[in-house]
């Protein structure tokens, strides 16, 4: 039977981690592991400086006092060890992860601390507004993750699903969106007349048919193909001349 880790970054008391696994579990064998406390906007952060602990909540249920690329670790490379897991599942997210914000996403961090360790790995978020229900998102997750599994999965594979509140119309394969903060930064003082400060912002899309946005802003889920190579392969051939510059200067530095 296939075997699925399940993670998520909002921790593992989360609603949505718990139907998540509820669900999964009928097709699969499934093991938890997820951090004890809330790890939003974590990124990819590994935690190098400090140990870790694993603690067994019940039986196949394990938190881990770090982020969620540290529980994909600690699952992989000690948990799980003797039986690697055939894919990794993190969420389901309460919020979207759409657009530039998979860079700042725990959630979608550890799908891509899957890929790395050449494990398949899907990611799931549900928006946050009227009518939304983790319930049916789990069983969306469920039903999706049977079909994905129903053919070999290429090792790569990294799948960023965003699911709308309401019913889901059904899916698109999309590419990222693309958002700017109108970001603001609140200068407070504490008690102590010490300063503090709140990074704040809300969104502003870029409205463009075929984006992960665009999709769930119309009802549809959103599944959107990733990968790791952050490079940006048109600018090899686009900064040329800035290319040139850089080796004409440092050569000629370089000549006696």
């Amino acid at each position: 039977m296939t075997r699925i880790l399940v993670t998520n970054d909002d921790g593992i008391f989360s609603e949505g981690i718990k139907l998540l696994a509820e669900e999964l579990g009928k097709i699969a064998d499934v093991t938890v592991v997820a951090p004890d406390r809330e790890q939003s906007a974590s990124g990819h952060s590994l935690t190098l400086h400090r140990p870790l602990r694993l603690r067994k909540i019940r039986e196949h249920w394990y938190s881990v006092d770090g982020t969620p690329t540290d529980c994909v670790n600690l699952a992989v490379l000690g948990l799980l060890k003797e039986e690697k897991p055939d894919l990794v599942v993190s969420g389901i997210n309460f919020g979207l992860n759409l657009g530039d914000d998979v860079t700042y996403s725990g959630t979608v961090s550890a799908a891509f601390e899957g890929s790395l360790f050449n494990i398949p790995s899907v990611a799931f978020s549900l928006e946050v507004a009227e009518g939304f229900s983790f319930a049916r998102a789990a069983e969306f997750a469920r039903s999706f993750m049977d079909t994905v599994l129903a053919e070999p999965l290429p090792s790569d594979l990294i799948l960023n699903v965003n699911l709308p509140a309401g019913d889901i119309q059904g899916v698109h394969f999309t590419r990222l969106g693309h958002r700017v903060y109108d970001q603001s930064l609140v200068e407070k003082v504490d008690p102590r007349g010490r300063k503090y400060y709140w990074i704040a912002g809300e969104p502003v899309w870029t409205p463009e048919e075929g984006t992960d946005h665009a999709a769930v802003s119309t009802g549809f889920a959103s599944v959107t193909p990733l990968h790791l190579d952050l490079t940006d392969y048109r600018g090899l051939d686009a900064y040329g001349g800035l290319h040139q510059r850089l080796s004409d200067k440092l050569e000629g530095k370089a000549a006696p």
